[in-house]
This record gives structure tokens, sequence and C-alpha cells, in this order.
């Protein structure tokens, strides 16, 4: 008779926690200079057979300032709990957002998600961040000094939050437009100039 204590076992053997250990070799791989931002919390209840079990549901954005964000939700009986398991989703799920100058949008770029439509509009030094709350988050992380933003259709911060991504997603440099056409990068940035002076 084998065991019951037995790590060949497939119950209650040694082969629990594996992927519970891998999570937490995941999250010491993100560096400290990561910034999270809190966008939204909010209780949810779940109808069971004694009643109703309260938890909350955190949505948070993170970002290290220079060009890369994430974002993530988590859900948990208690509010720390949930904001821990959303900050580890979006450390795994972080973006690289190229940036002019380190403080704008190359281009604007309008997302969507759902009912949430958002446009993103580069802007000249000394703008500042023109966006609602949860695509201010967004931009924070970020490190953007210099937006405009417009959202319509729902108010909900995670269909916000996503419609932003989308349209990160789609932004691209001179320089991967330049190697995408076999171009010069200063031909496309003289192109962009002789556009924006024919709209004014």
């Amino acid at each position: 008779m084998a065991d019951r204590n037995s790590p060949d076992r497939g119950g209650k053997g040694g082969n629990r926690g594996r992927g519970r250990d891998r999570d937490n070799r995941d999250r010491t791989e993100e560096g400290d200079e990561l910034v999270d931002k809190l966008v939204h919390i909010n209780r949810v209840a779940k109808v069971v057979k004694g009643g109703r079990r309260f938890s909350f549901a955190a949505l948070v954005v993170v970002g290290d300032g220079n060009g890369r964000v994430g974002y993530g939700t988590g859900k948990a009986r208690e509010v720390p709990e949930a904001i821990r398991k959303a900050t580890d989703q979006a450390k795994r799920t972080l973006i690289r957002v190229p940036l002019r100058e380190g403080r704008t949008l190359h281009h604007d770029i309008a997302g969507r998600f759902g009912a949430g439509k958002v446009i993103l509009r580069s802007a000249p030094p000394g703008t500042g961040i023109i966006a609602g709350g949860p695509m201010r988050s967004v931009f924070e992380t970020m490190g953007v000094a210099d937006v405009v933003c417009k959202s319509n259709g729902t108010q909900n911060p995670h269909n916000m939050i996503k419609a932003t991504f989308e349209a990160l997603k789609q932004l691209q440099s001179p320089r991967s437009v330049a190697a995408r056409r076999g171009l010069k990068v200063g031909d496309i940035v003289a192109r962009r100039g002789d556009a924006g002076a024919s709209v004014e």
C-alpha cells in the first residue's frame, strides 16, 4: 500500500504549489523602479448558499516613467491582497511605447474597446497632461509630460484603460516607419513637419 504522504501521489502530495512558486519567481524578476497607481477599486458580491460573499476588485496601472506601462486587475477578500494581485498582473503585461523627446507621443492616435473610445494627441512643451482620471494615471506612470486626450462613450474605468492601451499599441516611431519603408529618419520627420505646416 502506498504511503499517503508520498510525493508520488496526485492528491495532497508534493506536486502542489509548483505554479505558485513560478509566479513568485516572476514577481521577483521585476525591478523596484516601477511606479504603480491604483485607478479603481470596487466591492463586488457573490451570492452563495449562506448569503452574499463580498470581495474587492482592484485596477492598477504600473510604469517605469520611461515609456513602459502595463495594467492589471485583481480580486480578493481584502483590499491589500487585491491590489497586490493587480500589481503583479500589470508587471507581467508591460508594453513599450515610443515617445518623442521623452515627453509626448509621436503622432495622434485613436483607440476603442467595447463602448469606450479615446483620442490621444501629441502636444507642445508646457501643455501638461490633459486627460481624465484613468487615462491620466496611464500617462503619469509612463512618463509622458505633454498630451491631450478625449474620451467618448462609456465612463467605465476598465474600458477606458483598455481603449487607451489599444491606442498606445498602434503608436509608431519615425525610426520604425523609416526602416519599414526603406527611407531615412530625416525624410519621415521632414514630411511630418510639412504636413503640420500645411494644416496651419
